[in-house]
Parts: C-alpha cells; sequence; structure tokens
C-alpha cells in the first residue's frame, strides 16, 4: 500500500485540479469536448488506481467516496457513454469485491446495470431498451455489433450477469439469463482477448449454472475456462478461482480445486490493473480451501 499510495494521489489530485479548472472558468465557449475528455480520464485513472491498490481495507473505506465523486461527475456529464461505464465499472467492483449485506449488493448492482445500460444506449445505435425488446431483435442487434462496441456492451454484460448474481433468488433475474449469455457469446465472437479473456471467462460460469439434466455443459465451460487461462496467463488469479469454485466443484474434481487454488496462493498478487481483483482472488481461494474438506 505504501508504495502505490504516492502515485495514487499525485494523479488523483492532477485531475482534478484539472477539472477545477475547466468547470470554474467563465466563457469558454466551445470547451465542453474538453471538459468531457478530462472528466472521462480522471473516472478512467480512478478506476485504475482502485484497481491497482493492494490494500483491500484501504479501498473498502475509501472506496465510498469515490463512488460518490463518481456520481457527482455523472451529474454534470449524464450523457457520456464511457464516464457511465467507468461509474458501473466501480459500483459492480466495489459490491462484488466487498459488499455482504444482501440488500445492499442488490441495490449497487442494480446502479451499475443502469449505468451500463444507459452507456450503451448512449454510445451505441438502438442500444436502448435492450432488457425488453423482443429477442429476435435483440439477437439481429447483436449480430449488428462490430469489434468497436466490444468495451461498452461487454460492460453491460458484466454489470448484468452481477445484477443476476445479487438477485439470484428471483426467478425474473434468472429469466434474463439467455440474453446475457447471448450477449458475451457475441463478445467471444468479435473479441475472445478482451479484459484478459473475460468473454471466455463469463461463458465457462454460464455453461456450469444448471446441472447437465437441464441444460449445463460442463465439458463446454472447461474449455471456455482453459482458453481464459491461456489468454490471461498466470498472473490473472480470479480466473483460475472462478474455475475452481464454478467447474472444478461442480464436478467433484478435488485435485483440480487444489491445485488452482494453491497456484492463486503462490503467485504474487501485485500487476499492473489486475492487484485489487488478485489480491481478493487470494481471499476467496483460502475461503475455498477453508471449505474444501466438508465440501468434497
Amino acid at each position: 500500500m505504501k508504495f502505490y499510495a504516492p502515485r495514487v494521489v499525485t494523479r488523483v489530485q492532477r485531475l482534478l485540479v484539472a477539472l477545477l479548472a475547466l468547470l470554474i472558468l467563465p466563457g469558454l465557449g466551445g470547451c465542453r469536448t474538453v471538459i468531457n475528455t478530462v472528466t472521462e480520464d480522471f473516472a478512467a485513472q480512478l478506476s485504475t488506481a482502485i484497481l491497482d491498490n493492494p490494500d483491500l481495507a484501504t479501498v473498502r473505506d475509501g472506496a465510498p467516496a469515490y463512488l460518490i465523486l463518481i456520481d457527482g461527475l455523472l451529474g454534470s456529464e449524464p450523457s457520456s457513454p464511457e464516464l457511465l461505464k467507468q461509474a458501473a465499472l466501480l459500483n459492480s467492483s466495489y459490491a462484488t469485491a466487498f459488499v455482504q449485506e444482501p440488500e445492499r449488493a442488490r441495490l449497487l448492482n442494480a446502479k451499475a446495470l443502469a449505468m451500463s445500460e444507459r452507456s450503451v444506449c448512449l454510445g451505441i445505435d438502438d442500444g436502448c431498451d435492450l432488457r425488453t425488446r423482443k429477442y429476435s431483435e435483440y439477437e439481429a442487434w447483436l449480430a449488428d455489433l462490430g469489434k468497436k462496441d466490444v468495451p461498452l456492451v461487454y460492460g453491460l454484460g458484466t454489470s448484468w450477469a452481477g445484477w443476476m448474481q445479487a438477485n439470484s433468488d428471483d426467478f425474473a433475474a434468472i429469466a434474463e439469463l439467455g440474453r446475457v449469455k447471448a450477449l458475451m457469446a457475441r463478445m467471444l465472437e468479435l473479441d475472445p482477448t478482451f479484459d484478459n479473456g473475460g468473454p471466455h471467462l463469463y461463458m465457462g460460469v454460464f455453461e456450469v449454472l444448471l446441472p447437465p439434466s437441464v441444460g449445463g455443459r460442463p465439458e463446454v465451460a472447461k474449455r471456455h475456462f482453459e482458453s481464459a487461462l491461456d489468454i490471461a496467463g498466470e498472473s490473472a488469479l480470479m480466473v483460475k478461482v472462478m474455475y475452481a469454485q464454478e467447474y472444478a466443484r461442480a464436478q467433484f474434481d478435488r485435485e483440480l480445486h487444489d491445485k488452482l487454488l494453491a497456484e492463486v496462493l503462490s503467485t504474487n498478487p501485485q500487476v499492473s490493473g489486475l492487484t485489487l481483483t488478485n489480491t481478493v482472488a487470494q481471499e476467496r481461494a483460502r475461503a475455498l480451501m477453508e471449505t474444501a474438506d466438508a465440501y468434497f
């Protein structure tokens, strides 16, 4: 934490000064594009600063203030797809990593999903009302997407999946799985390497949500997890944790389960852009190892 904090503070301070300088100067005709760019850069670098911080306690305690700050930025730039995407990422990441209370998790994930929906609605042609339009029209919209659309649409998919997980006791939420899965399958076609193989990771999870008797495909899930590992490399520890938690446990494969988690716990978590996620992954790996005897 001491190594990362000075760089994080300097970056945030620098961007805040730039934002204030732009926002308080009167009479700057035509400066809206510049302000948008600085605001979006600030949000992106704020996300990076948080995700690069290995001190879970600091991030847990400080992140709510950052979420309020992002809400304030959105108040001045409510139509920025990029800012909405970054805000959704921060809300969803915070809920996943730190929030234990079910109701609070539902609220934060609902907020992240709404932000992601708006980012796609504003940033991609005909991108509104994707959760309620006819499924055939939804499939046609997905088919028309290009690689340039992946960042916004993938962000929607991850927020959508997080919202479903937070509402896993709601059949209406689970009924949206088909749309999320179709979206992520399209991301897989357009850019399977995006987010360190994220489309493969999500597809792997989706394929083992249901038992084989009602449509689950564990053999397909295994291929997706292995592909995600090939793309992400040894440094992306959450891939191995999800592989162990979602696949190895479902298949009662204790050997694979323990091997993956041992690798997670023996790896240095500090990797640019992945440090926070890796640190959370190691915490989850320890918890899974502690309960392994009872599970298997």
